[in-house]
């Protein structure tokens, strides 16, 4: 297999973002990367997604980490008989699938795949738990080329000089467009949101970019508008959580009001990822709302008089006139036109 995260940033390696071995599942701990570099170690699948809900890892972290909990599901189960181990593993996947509610679509999609895999090692007698690693990771090597082919059409729209901003923490696409960008000697440089309250902007996103020899600045959460007119920003974009159907684009909070700004300064807003066919409407979105206290604090340090109450929405909706383009691996498209995404069989894989 020729991997590739080739070049790409420390946390974008395979053994880095999630990775299961020796009956265990090794998470780098993106709550408090890049001051602390270090791991959650799960010992049973349990420990996975609680891993998932707590925000160890995030973005597209939960996919991978679902999959190699997957695997350590199936050895948890590995003295059982064939029935048994089967209902263990179909437990085990809803368990992970359902870790993070506004993600359950997508990762119901990872668990049934290896749900499959399973089923087949099992009445093979192969070692279930190993098929399943394997498969989980083929699935991001296979992840990972596909985003490259969007950070290709995403890197089209790049000036060959000139600054763009991020929001949150996009994963594989962030390290895939730098490269990209790089190979192309395009000079760029990087604005990042902090992206309060994980900061995954300023710990994450920067990180990437850092590592891998970009120009890149941190700012606030409430600088946007007068940093994409002083900077003379060229270009916005993020990754989605969600690309729903009728064009809207469920991301982390703060995506919104940064798509407002741009296309009232007459800049683009390019969002990356594959339209999702189980989100025909953003009528069947879920936004997940965390803890409160959250943001009554700053990387665990309380900023708030006692007694203050706190809102924490994880996700809002970018509605489709603020969408410049849909970047997929097919290509462009308008927010207004994703389901020819599919083509004309309706067939399509999603990226995970």
């Amino acid at each position: 297999m020729i991997r590739e995260d080739k070049d790409l940033a420390f946390m974008l390696q395979y053994e880095n973002v999630a990775w299961y071995e020796g009956g265990k599942v090794k998470i780098l701990d993106r709550r408090v990367y890049p001051r602390v570099v270090r791991f959650e170690v799960c010992k049973n699948h349990i420990e996975v997604a609680k891993a998932i809900k707590d925000m160890v890892t995030q973005s597209a972290g939960p996919y991978t980490a679902a999959g190699m909990g997957m695997a350590l599901a199936a050895f948890e189960a590995r003295k059982m008989g064939m029935e048994e181990q089967w209902e263990y593993l179909k437990k085990a996947a809803y368990t992970l699938s359902t870790a993070r509610p506004t993600t359950t679509k997508r990762m119901e999609i990872i668990v049934k795949d290896c749900l499959k895999v399973a089923k087949k090692a099992i009445k093979e007698g192969k070692k279930v738990d190993e098929a399943i690693f394997l498969h989980t990771l083929n699935h991001t090597n296979t992840r990972y080329e596909r985003i490259g082919k969007v950070a290709v059409n995403l890197v089209d729209m790049f000036p060959d000089k000139g600054t763009i901003m991020t929001q949150c923490f996009g994963e594989t696409i962030v390290g895939l467009m730098l490269r990209e960008a790089k190979d192309r000697n395009k000079d760029i440089k990087v604005i990042v949101p902090e992206t309060r309250p994980y900061f995954q902007g300023a710990r994450l996103t920067a990180s990437v970019a850092y590592d891998q020899g970009f120009d890149v600045t941190v700012i606030t959460d409430n600088m946007p508008a007068y940093v994409m007119e002083k900077k003379k920003v060229d270009l916005f974009t993020s990754a989605a959580d969600a690309i729903c159907l009728d064009g809207y684009v469920v991301n982390k909070i703060g995506t919104y009001q940064i798509a407002i700004v741009s296309k009232y300064l007459g800049i683009p807003y390019f969002v990356t990822g594959i339209p999702d066919k189980g989100h025909e409407t953003i009528d069947t979105v879920k936004i997940e709302e965390r803890d409160p206290d959250f943001v009554l604090q700053a990387m665990g340090v309380k900023t708030a008089m006692d007694g203050v109450k706190g809102y924490y929405p994880s996700f809002d909706a970018t509605p489709p006139h603020l969408v410049s383009g849909v970047v997929t691996d097919k290509g462009i498209f308008s927010p207004y036109d994703l389901h020819r995404y599919f083509g004309k069989d309706g067939k399509a894989e999603l990226v995970l």
